[in-house]
C-alpha cells in the first residue's frame, strides 16, 4: 500500500468521523440552514417590496427573490464556516489530537476530514436553502449544465472557506473565538457584495470594496448561471478567488497545525 493510499485512507476515516459527528450533534447543522432561511424570509417578505422596487429596470423584470436566492446561497456556504472553527478548535483543546498522534494516522488527515466535512454538509444545507427559496417563489432558469456550474461553484467557494475556518479554528485560544473569528464571513462581506442590491447601487467608497473582494464574483456568476443570463468574466474570478483563498488557508492551517501539535 503507497502513502497516497494510507494518507487517502486515513483522510476518508477522519471524513466519515466528522459526518458522524454532524449526526450526533445537529444543532449546528440546523444552525446553517436556519440563518439564510430566515434572511431569505426576512428579505423576501419584509423588506423585499422597498428594495426590490428601488434596483432599477433591469432589476424589477423579474421578482425581487429571483435576485435575492444566489446571495442566500452564498450566504448559506458561509454559514458553515462557524462550525469548522468550532470544531477544529475543539479537537485541537480537547485532547483528541494526543490521541491521534500516538497513532498511525497522516498528520493532515484530521483537517482534510474537518475540510471534506464543511463540503459535505455544505452541499446538503444549500439543497434546502433552495428548496426553501422555490417554495417562497425562486424560479431559476438554469439549464443543466448551468445547474452543474452552480454546484460545482459552490463546492468551489466552500472548499476555499473550509480551510479559511480550519485555518481560524487553529489560532483561536477560545470556542467563542472560534466562533467570533468568523463572523466577517458570515455577515460582513456577504452584505458588503453584491448579494441583496447591486453593486451598483451602493456609493462610490463602499461600491469600491464590493468590486475587490471575493463574495461579490462568486453570487454574480451564481446569478448568471441560475438565470441563465452570460456570465462574462465573474466566474473566471470568482475561480480565481476560491483558488487564491483555498491556497492561502492551506497554507495558514498548514503552519498553524503544526505549531498547536508539537
Amino acid at each position: 500500500m503507497t502513502a497516497l493510499t494510507m494518507s487517502a485512507q486515513d483522510a476518508l476515516t477522519m471524513l466519515g468521523r466528522e459526518l458522524k459527528h454532524t449526526l450526533r450533534y445537529p444543532l449546528m447543522l440546523v444552525a446553517s440552514i436556519l440563518t439564510p432561511v430566515v434572511m431569505l424570509l426576512l428579505f423576501v417578505y419584509i423588506l423585499g417590496g422597498p428594495i426590490g422596487h428601488g434596483l432599477g429596470d433591469a432589476a424589477r423584470s423579474a421578482p425581487y427573490v429571483d435576485f435575492l436566492a444566489p446571495g442566500i446561497l452564498l450566504m448559506t456556504v458561509a454559514a458553515g464556516s462557524s462550525t469548522t472553527a468550532i470544531t477544529v478548535h475543539t479537537d485541537m483543546t480537547g485532547g483528541i489530537i494526543d490521541r491521534f498522534r500516538a497513532m498511525a494516522v497522516g498528520r493532515g488527515a484530521l483537517l482534510t476530514g474537518h475540510v471534506g466535512g464543511y463540503v459535505v454538509r455544505t452541499i446538503l444545507t444549500c439543497a434546502v436553502v433552495t428548496g426553501v427559496a422555490l417554495l417562497a417563489g425562486f424560479r431559476p432558469h438554469a439549464s443543466v449544465g448551468g445547474w452543474f456550474g452552480v454546484t460545482g461553484m459552490v463546492v468551489a467557494f466552500s472548499f476555499a472557506l473550509a480551510w479559511l475556518s480550519v485555518a481560524l479554528g487553529l489560532i483561536t485560544k477560545s470556542v467563542a473565538g472560534a466562533n467570533s473569528s468568523t463572523l466577517p464571513i458570515l455577515f460582513l462581506l456577504p452584505f458588503l457584495s453584491s448579494a441583496f442590491v447591486p453593486a451598483t447601487s451602493m456609493p462610490a467608497g463602499v461600491r469600491w470594496f464590493s468590486a475587490h473582494q471575493p463574495f461579490t464574483p462568486v453570487v454574480d456568476a451564481l446569478r448568471a448561471l441560475l438565470t441563465g443570463a452570460p456570465a462574462g468574466n465573474a466566474a473566471y474570478v470568482a475561480l480565481a478567488w476560491c483558488g487564491g483563498i483555498a491556497l492561502v488557508g492551506y497554507l495558514w492551517a498548514r503552519a498553524a497545525f503544526v505549531r498547536g501539535s508539537r
